[in-house]
């Protein structure tokens, strides 16, 4: 039998059938058009799964089951999107608009970043561990954690967001509402606010000739490419982002203690240009420095695919 993953995002929708052996034999995709009413951008969910269908040579009938990975928060247990705000969603019934379209039951709902660190601890990075949790270095900071195979999500489904923990009370402000997030300091966004900042007060950086000189044009890989090509401006700039991400992986590493984090997303690909220098400030400031067995601390494996993935293995 076959499973189908969706990767609901604020740009694209993209739908995949699933082996089992979790391996992606086809896909369909849709613009989610995030602007338009969630009434019309499930009738584009149901067209890209029955793409993904076709695409495969099968047919809805040989799929045991259909996940959704959405942005924002969801009750699992009602099948019910609670809130997505960059694609409008409040209280939309995920679950009814989707089985009502492709007239099909056996439909599940989760955040994509619970998805992501289900596929990852499934088929990628964390396969073989008991305890995993993933961190995906985006627009925000997105985490999941993974227990003995299951997704751990809380009374209410919306359980770790590691990114909206505090690092340095009363810091800059965090879109969730708090000041000091990991996420306000670690997550591409934040990189960014920072490189740009740095450029400002050197006006003399290869940064600006990076950008052609239009500042609007920095993104999360210009500090970490002009501190590859020799600029002490912009190794400074990473250097502070990956003491920030330190704190903030240190905190996890002391209270799960688990076998495996890994990290993706955007600012997840510079890999060991991240990782060597996190793992040797992790190890001489965790609570467990002492001990035989430690976290590993790695690079995700399965990239966009690790949340389609994921979801198609929501139903398990």
């Amino acid at each position: 039998m076959f499973r189908i993953g969706i990767d609901l995002g604020g740009t694209n929708i993209v739908s995949a059938v699933v082996d089992e052996n979790y391996n992606i034999i086809s896909k369909g995709k849709k613009k989610t058009y995030n602007e338009r009413p969630a009434s019309q951008i499930f009738d584009d969910i149901a067209e890209s799964v029955r793409i993904a269908v076709k695409n495969a040579d099968i047919t809805l009938n040989e799929v045991k089951s259909i996940g959704i990975g959405t942005p924002g928060s969801v009750n699992k247990a009602k099948g019910v999107i609670d809130y997505a705000n960059n694609l409008g969603f409040d209280k939309v019934p995920a679950y009814q608009m989707l089985s009502e379209r492709l007239g099909f039951d056996k439909i599940f709902i989760d955040n994509d970043a619970n998805c992501a660190a289900l596929g990852e601890a499934v088929a990628g990075a964390g396969k073989g561990s008991k305890d995993f949790i993933a961190i995906t270095l985006g627009t925000g900071i997105g985490s999941g954690i993974v227990s003995n195979g299951k997704l751990v999500t809380g009374v209410n489904y919306a359980g770790a967001e590691m990114g909206h923990t505090v690092i340095i009370a009363g810091g800059e402000p965090c879109t969730c509402g708090r000041r000091g997030c990991w996420e306000a300091y670690a997550s591409a966004t934040a990189l960014i606010r920072d490189t740009k900042k740095a450029m400002k007060e050197n006006p003399f950086t290869i940064m600006w000739d990076m950008v052609d000189n239009n500042i609007d044009d920095v993104n999360g890989k210009t500090a970490f490419d002009a501190m590859r090509a020799g600029d002490p401006v912009a190794t400074a700039v990473c250097q502070k982002y990956i003491y920030y991400l330190s704190v903030g992986t240190i905190n996890i590493v002391n209270i799960f203690q688990p076998e495996k984090i890994c990290f993706g997303g955007g600012i997840g690909h510079e890999g060991e240009n991240i990782l060597a220098p996190l793992r040797k400030i992790v190890a001489s400031e965790r609570y467990s420095r002492h001990s035989e067995k430690q976290t590993i601390i790695c690079e995700a494996e399965l990239g966009n695919d690790a949340g389609i993935i994921g979801a198609a293995l929501l139903d398990e």
